[in-house]
Order: C-alpha cells, then sequence, then structure tokens
C-alpha cells in the first residue's frame, strides 16, 4: 500500500523536468575552489558551464550567449554579486531575462531581502547541497516557463 504523505526527494522534480543536459548555465565566483566544485555539480547533470572569475568577465559571457540561468556569487572584490545582477537586468533583452541564483556563504535575511529585490529568483547559502542547487533551477526555469 502506498503512502500519500511521502516526502518527495528533490530529485523527484528533477525527473519531471525531464533532463538537465543542454542547459548552458553560467557560474560566477571568485573563489577558484568554489568555482570548480559549483561546476562539477553542473557538468555531472549533463550542464553545459561558462565560468567567469569576475563581474567584468561575466558581463562579457552573457552578452555573447544567452544562457539559461546564472549563478553568482555575491561577495566578490571590486563589483559584488548585488552589482553584477543590476547591471544584468540593464542589459537588452534576451540578457535581462536570464533567470539568476545567488550561491553565497552570506546568511542574513538582509541579503536574502536585497537579492531577490535586484532581481534574483533564488538565495542558496555555500556550502550548498547538490541536490538543493539542481532543484533550485528547476524550480526557476520551470516558473520562467
Amino acid at each position: 500500500m502506498s503512502n500519500t504523505n511521502e516526502t518527495r526527494h528533490p530529485n523527484d522534480d528533477i525527473t519531471n523536468f525531464q533532463t538537465l543536459d543542454g542547459l548552458q548555465i553560467v557560474v560566477v565566483d571568485d573563489d577558484a575552489d568554489s568555482l570548480v566544485l559549483t561546476t562539477f555539480i553542473l557538468e555531472s547533470y549533463g550542464v553545459q558551464t561558462m565560468t567567469a572569475t569576475s563581474a567584468l568577465e561575466a558581463i562579457e559571457v552573457i552578452k555573447q550567449s544567452v544562457p539559461d540561468v546564472l549563478i553568482i556569487d555575491i561577495a566578490m572584490p571590486e563589483v559584488d554579486g548585488y552589482s553584477l545582477i543590476r547591471k544584468v537586468r540593464t542589459l537588452n533583452s534576451p540578457q535581462n531575462q536570464i533567470p539568476a541564483i545567488a550561491l553565497t556563504a552570506m546568511d542574513s535575511e538582509e541579503g536574502r531581502d536585497l537579492a531577490l529585490k535586484l532581481g534574483f529568483q533564488s538565495y542558496l547559502i555555500k556550502p550548498s547541497d547538490p541536490n538543493d542547487i539542481v532543484t533550485e533551477i528547476v524550480n526557476i526555469l520551470t516558473k520562467k516557463i
């Protein structure tokens, strides 16, 4: 007999979304280890990743392509993730419509509220469980459709 109150696993959403194969995601992080880890996680799900280690580099990558999702670190030197998302939202369409996830070590309500106000669709705390990252990607893409 099936229990109708079973807890759903994040992979259930991934299965319902079909696949992440072929998605293009730009990952922006000044920390090399974090950038490699996030990229590894995404590529293990079939995502094509492009990386940038600064906001200025990210803007160039985004202008040259139209990725499906942006994953942006907040605490970066010179130009932070908040400033980067402001700049992305001023670009010509379709780049200004790219869904974005803030992936940050800063766990605060103020930071979360500011990120959502400035144009991020999601806010995840580092280190994040790989399933949480993938689930957030699925969630923001499902909402976009």
